[in-house]
């Protein structure tokens, strides 16, 4: 019995699995490397907030440093102290000339970052081969204090230089040159200058600091002073940048914040994979499930899979579940007709015998050469449906053979075998050499079983129509037989079902003839010819032929 192909459900746009698990496992990937970005673009905020701080720092210190130039000036143009500096002259060597019309605002942007290479350690200081201006050396003394009162705030290593590069003020380093340091030597030709330098450190950071570059490194800035267009000197400022880990600590609710929502991208992934994988797979193992138990005839098809993947995965399921249920129900039924079949002839037989045995000696001889007969005619008949059994049944487990076919060559040998048996064949277009996809044996077997179907319903002549339809050629056989009824129409293919059972029908013809063309792909059905019986054959084209639509053959042959 032909099993009727299932047609797939129409689906929504449906991804790749692959495409899927590719964009999950990016995700996954990305959080890391996402953090692992965020926390050093972070940590290089912190860093140019700390220049930015050394930046303001030093314009404050800078300002007062050239307010006391200006008060050392005037207790010079009053006679108070009387001064002979460079730094209270209108001119000198070492001006930095500012271009006409530049505006009042003139802001420090922060230089540094951390993509950068980080500069070693900062040299020794050396000493110094310039004197010192007398005047400088006493702003240097008047700016202890301040820089004592401003490092203790800020944290702030702070050193002023005077226009030759040596410290007038600071900590440490006083009278000391630092004008060979590239930084400082950019600041005395007047441009501000800033560097991330390696910090060299007495007591070593804790453990957890060490992921932290911020935690080895020192910001070093130089200011240039300049006054009139005049440079006074350097301010030089450095320090190490906010350690990351105590600025998240400091800034814990933000963090915390960031946490619970990478774990809600967690979560979004897992019920995202969850939804397009997982669920799909639970829902066809349920189904499963309940066609085990009986609950459920057959598989579904999803009807949302959301990849191409598990919905090929449900259509082969549901295809193979439903080939699995028609092969089951063909299977019971064609057992209760074998039975059947089988039962009728075996009944009568036990019949006979009975009699004979019992009778034997009593019975006359004719009736007992009648019982006889019966006997014989009945094993005829069982012999004969097995042999249509055993065809049958190698049909149903045919395996399609690449050998090719024509139509000429099958229907010559079988013209005249049947016109010995009283069957014409007339053709009514030349017969198509196309090669078809079909072995000459099954072929061959095809056209026999439909020839003896019209012997026996009484046919002298079949007319046989040849056209290609659809990467088939189609061929219809219509004979002048007795016809099918329109009552019997929709039982001709239920194995065993026949008219003719006393000439030695058994019902199988067609049945064997579906299975063969079931096993190459081709069909059979039923005519709509109103006067005896018309079947049409699908057989399918070799693929390397074109695909011929709708074309007819004109010229008709001869029959003798």
């Amino acid at each position: 019995m032909p099993i009727n192909a299932r047609l797939p459900l129409p689906r929504k746009t449906l991804f790749r699995l692959r495409s899927i698990l590719l964009v999950v496992m990016l995700a996954v990937l990305a959080l890391p490397l996402g953090g692992l970005y965020f926390f050093r673009i972070y940590e290089n905020e912190l860093v140019q907030q700390t220049e930015l701080e050394l930046i303001a720092q030093s314009a404050a210190l800078s300002a007062t440093f050239r307010q006391l130039v200006r008060d050392q000036q005037r207790e010079n143009d009053f006679g108070y102290i009387q001064f002979s500096s460079s730094l209270t002259q209108p001119y000198a060597p070492y001006a930095a000339r500012v271009q006409a019309g530049d505006s009042f605002y003139t802001p420090v942007i922060p230089r540094v970052n951390l993509i950068d290479p980080i500069a070693p350690p900062r040299p020794e200081a050396r000493p110094s081969t310039e004197a010192v201006d007398p005047l400088a050396r006493k702003l240097g003394e008047h700016m202890m204090q301040i820089l004592r009162d401003t490092q203790q705030i800020t944290l702030t290593g702070i050193r002023v230089l005077d226009a030759n590069g040596t410290v007038i003020a600071g900590r440490e380093e006083v009278g000391l040159s630092l004008a060979h340091i590239p930084e400082v030597k950019q600041a005395l030709q007047g441009q501000y200058a800033s560097i991330i330098r390696q910090r060299v450190s007495d007591e070593p950071p804790p453990p957890l600091y060490s992921i932290s570059r911020g935690t080895h490194i020192r910001i070093f800035i130089a200011f240039p002073i300049i006054e009139n267009e005049r440079l006074q000197g350097v301010m030089y400022l450095s320090r190490t940048p906010t350690n990351i880990i105590k600025h998240l600590y400091e800034n814990r609710g933000m963090v915390f914040l960031a946490t619970l929502s990478l774990l809600a991208l967690a979560v979004l992934l897992v019920l995202f994979v969850s939804s397009t994988i997982s669920r799909p797979i639970r829902e066809l193992l349920r189904q499963t499930e309940r066609v085990r138990q009986g609950e459920q005839l057959a598989v579904e098809p999803i009807q949302n899979p959301v990849t191409q993947e598990v919905a090929q995965l449900s259509e082969s399921f549901a295809g193979m579940s439903h080939a699995l249920a028609e092969r089951s129900d063909y299977i019971r039924r064609f057992a209760t007709h074998v039975s059947h079949e089988f039962k009728t002839p075996l009944t009568a037989m036990q019949g006979a015998l009975e009699l004979l045995h019992d009778h034997l000696d009593t019975m006359p001889p004719a009736r007992s050469e009648k019982f006889i007969q019966n006997l014989l005619a009945d094993t005829q008949r069982l012999k004969q449906l097995v042999n249509r059994l055993l065809e049958l049944a190698r049909a149903d487990a045919l395996e399609p053979s690449k050998e090719t076919s024509t139509l000429p060559d099958i229907c010559k040998s079988l013209k005249s075998r049947y016109q010995d048996r009283g069957l014409e064949l007339h053709f009514g277009n030349a017969l198509p050499t196309t090669p078809l996809a079909i072995a000459p044996d099954a072929l061959e077997a095809i056209f026999n079983n439909l020839l003896d179907n019209s012997l026996q319903h009484g046919a002298h002549r079949v007319d046989i129509h040849t056209r290609y339809w659809v990467g088939t050629l189609q061929v219809r056989l219509h004979d002048n037989g007795e016809g099918i009824s329109p009552a019997n129409r929709d039982k001709i293919f239920t194995p065993f079902f026949t008219t003719k059972r006393s000439k030695g029908g058994t019902g199988l013809g067609l049945e064997i003839i579906a299975s063969i063309l079931k096993a190459y792909g081709g069909n059979i059905r039923l005519g709509e010819a109103s006067q005896g019986a018309e079947f049409v054959l699908e057989l399918p084209l070799e693929k390397s032929e074109p695909e011929r639509k709708g074309r007819n053959h004109s010229p008709r042959l001869s029959s003798s």
